[in-house]
């Protein structure tokens, strides 16, 4: 009995040993991932279309994932603010941001970065195709573009057009606006879409290039007109609003597309993973409607995954910094 005990003995001895060496193999933090909450970073002021899309998102991916996903709103610099944020925090999963033409592609042209928009990020999901509107405040002269346009020439320089801050998206598309068509108006900067909507429903400024998700709403409530819609279709969710090639003036096209980074540097396997939650949210029926009414397309399978926004990223960059830089375009 007492040699069955000392054998036993050292069997054991030798089982702790190899479960305490195992231990020691596994990496400091080498937790599964997500073993914390996750921030996700909007660079934009809360209630705006980016927000918007963020907020549907996250509850969704925090199921899929099995943890908290909770939505930051980092404000200010068309974006950069928030994109400093992100490039500079700890590559793990656990800070994320979404983001779009504008903060992806656009401030990269026109800011001096303390980041790089391409390569101090790691593209996780590619999330919506969207457009712009141009619209205006609902007690404004005009009731169709060509009307518009007439207007604004009437008075040039008096009028005011709200953007998400200088150098974004409803700033550069104002900018091509004036030059395509010969008008002049006054840009006002807010901290985001959402703030700048607010005064286009109060009757504070007059007009906007705006993205169809923060829109539509106030549209189809009355709120506001629409002259146009900046693609080459009518949107689904609005089939009443022409496009810009209907409305008189061809060619005006812009893509608003949404998608999700996290920093250099992020192991695979977690961007992975990541990408994997988001796929199966845009997948969920309720997602797709409620993108669908506020004029985003979910984009197809094969356009979800990281290397399909890393690809998609570099294409619009390439396009669209030699024509920011041509036009002179700087922040106010």
């Amino acid at each position: 009995m007492q040699g069955l005990w000392a054998g036993l003995r050292g069997h054991v001895i030798v089982i702790c040993a190899l479960i305490g060496s195992a231990a020691w193999a596994v990496p400091a933090g080498a937790q599964p991932f997500p073993s914390r909450p996750i921030t996700l970073v909007v660079p934009f002021a809360a209630g705006g279309p980016t927000d918007t899309l963020a907020r549907i998102l996250s509850e969704r991916i925090a199921a899929q994932l099995h943890t908290t996903v909770v939505v930051e709103n980092v404000a200010g610099a068309s974006g950069s603010i928030a994109g400093a944020r992100v490039a500079r925090a700890t590559p793990d999963g656990t800070t994320i941001t979404i983001g779009h033409w504008g903060t992806h592609v656009l401030n990269g042209a026109i800011f001096k970065l303390p980041y790089d928009v391409i390569a101090d990020f790691e593209p996780v999901a590619t999330i919506a195709m969207g457009t712009q509107l141009i619209v205006g405040r609902k007690s404004l002269e005009a009731n169709n573009l060509k009307e518009m346009i007439a207007w604004l020439k009437a008075s040039p320089g008096k009028a005011t057009a709200g953007t998400a801050g200088a150098g974004t998206g409803a700033h550069v598309a104002g900018v091509f606006f004036k030059e395509k068509t010969g008008t002049d108006f006054q840009f006002v900067p807010y901290r985001g879409a959402g703030p700048a909507m607010i005064d286009l429903v109060a009757g504070q400024i007059d007009i906007m290039f705006d993205q169809a998700s923060n829109s539509l709403p106030q549209y189809k409530n009355g709120a506001i007109k629409a002259f146009a819609v900046t693609s080459p279709t009518r949107l689904a969710s609005a089939p009443d609003i022409p496009t810009v090639d209907e409305a008189g003036l061809p060619g005006l096209y812009i893509s608003y597309w949404h998608g999700i980074w996290a920093p250099k540097n992020t192991p695979k396997e977690i961007v992975t993973k990541l990408n994997a939650a988001i796929v199966a949210v845009l997948a969920d029926p309720f997602v797709k409607q409620r993108f669908a009414e506020l004029g985003q397309e979910i984009p197809p399978a094969d356009q979800q995954s990281p290397s399909a926004l890393g690809a998609f990223q570099k294409a619009e960059t390439e396009k669209w910094w030699p024509i920011v830089k041509a036009a002179d375009i700087k922040p106010e």
